[in-house]
């Protein structure tokens, strides 16, 4: 089994991959979520683990954009509680430091932290990359944001841990693949639809989910980058597309005329965060 995931080896995507698939997983790092989405599209690898949403700074938004260029289907989720390090080279010390690099996300994550360090922040592809760039420069007036197993991977040295704003700082993971999978009984499925700009299209397309008594757990809003001010919405609700009352309005959806793309239906992940 090979599993694809964006950045490089110590990410926190790797490790949700682990924690899914088990620690003999085939892992192929990939530069970022487009090669992902494009390597299980093309079968270059059964699955993909991608990033959809952080408990504190939101969606990850080109997630749900490529959703929208690639035929895949979402078969699971992960919801990884993060922790970031702050990591160097080990000859480095904290008055060393003059620049902090990471991805921006795990920037944000640690805005307060590194607000009161006062550094340069430098934002990258990669939490786990940016230790390695680290490590292959020989940077020693530098540091990263990124995992413990991220500078165990590469030999370097932890200055200071959980450095994160939030503890309950975690992750949503979704796993991609060419199929979705089976009910279990305890399922959520993931859609995106468009609605008419019209009065009350919106308030009528959920309401297909409301009377029949079906909870809504996410809806969010993107852009559709066709026509200006023209938005998709994407929208997570309890249940599997295969169960009578959920396939009845996803039908009445489709039937309204607007777009609708059925992401997958997959078991909720062990842990809620």
């Amino acid at each position: 089994m090979k599993v694809a995931f964006q950045g490089e080896r110590g990410a926190f995507s790797e490790s949700a991959v682990y924690a899914f698939f088990g620690a003999k997983a085939e892992v192929k790092p990939c530069r970022d979520l487009t090669e992902v989405f494009d390597s299980v599209q093309e079968q270059k690898t059964q699955f993909g683990v991608v990033p959809v949403e952080n408990s504190l700074e939101g969606s990850v938004n080109q997630t749900y954009d490529l959703f929208l260029t690639h035929d895949l289907k979402v078969c699971g989720e992960i919801i990884l509680r993060v922790s970031h390090c702050l990591i160097a080279n080990p000859s480095t010390n904290l008055d060393d430091v003059k620049a902090v690099y990471s991805h921006p996300q795990a920037l944000a994550q640690c805005r307060r932290f590194l607000e009161r360090l006062g550094r340069e922040l430098i934002p990258t592809y990669d939490t786990a990359g940016s230790v390695k760039m680290l490590k292959e420069k020989g940077l020693k007036d530098a540091a990263a944001v990124a995992s413990e197993k991220a500078a165990e991977i590469y030999g370097m040295k932890i200055l200071a841990r959980e450095i994160e704003d939030n503890p309950s700082n975690y992750t949503r993971f979704f796993v991609l693949s060419k199929e979705d999978a089976s009910r279990t009984g305890r399922d959520k499925t993931s859609i995106i639809f468009g609605a008419a700009h019209t009065p009350g299209s919106l308030y009528h397309a959920l309401g297909e989910f409301a009377k029949r008594n079906i909870n809504l757990t996410k809806i969010e809003s993107r852009p559709t980058k066709q026509t200006p001010w023209e938005y998709n919405f994407y929208l997570d609700f309890e249940g599997h597309r295969s169960e009578p009352r959920c396939a009845e309005a996803l039908e009445a959806l489709a039937k309204s005329g607007a777009f609708l793309k059925i992401l997958g239906s997959y078991p909720k992940a062990e842990s809620q965060g």
